[in-house]
């Protein structure tokens, strides 16, 4: 018989998508204050994988991901969606998003994605919100899976997450 047990608490990243390079510093204000203060922020990266927010944002796209210093409790996954959510919203213009904003979290056997779309490999965690497993770390390494974004399957991003799971296991440390 297995015994429930208190799982451990998680590295906030999120994850945007925008044109204007210039919306990083509001955003990453507007984001502090829910969420407290950065800790990492990768490179701007080209996202030229899909043209699925092109309509709407145009052309050309940029990710960039940021990690936060507090640690969060995983079950709060679905609140963190929603508020990027209304975030995203407060940055609309004309009716069109200017920015996609997406939370996760990493532990350090995994990266999850939150969704408000369902899907086969996605689990229902409550207020809409989807856990979408997009990484797992095996083999000294993060590995995509069948359904992973290619941009979180390309070599700069996994390099960045393993930073930040590097990061993750320090704090851990200072935590106990």
């Amino acid at each position: 018989m297995s015994s429930p047990q208190t799982p451990k608490p998680a590295k906030l990243v999120i994850g945007l998508i925008m044109k204007d390079r210039a919306l990083f510093e509001p955003l990453s204000v507007e984001l502090g204050a829910d969420f407290g203060s950065v800790d990492m922020v990768s490179s701007w990266m080209p996202f030229d994988y899909t043209t699925y927010y092109e309509p709407e944002m145009g052309t050309p796209l940029y990710r960039r991901l940021l990690t936060y210093k507090n640690l969060i409790d995983q079950d709060r996954l679905p609140e963190i969606k929603l508020t990027t959510n209304r975030l995203e919203h407060t940055f609309t213009q004309n009716g069109r998003r200017r920015v996609n904003i997406d939370p996760g979290y990493l532990l350090y056997e995994r990266f999850v994605l939150a969704s408000g779309k369902n899907f086969s490999h996605r689990i229902y965690i409550g207020k809409g919100i989807y856990a979408d497993l997009t990484l797992i770390y095996q083999r000294g390494g993060f590995e995509k899976l069948p359904w992973t974004y290619p941009d979180y399957a390309d070599a700069p991003m996994l390099a960045f997450l393993t930073q930040v799971r590097n990061k993750y296991g320090v704090d851990l440390k200072k935590r106990s």
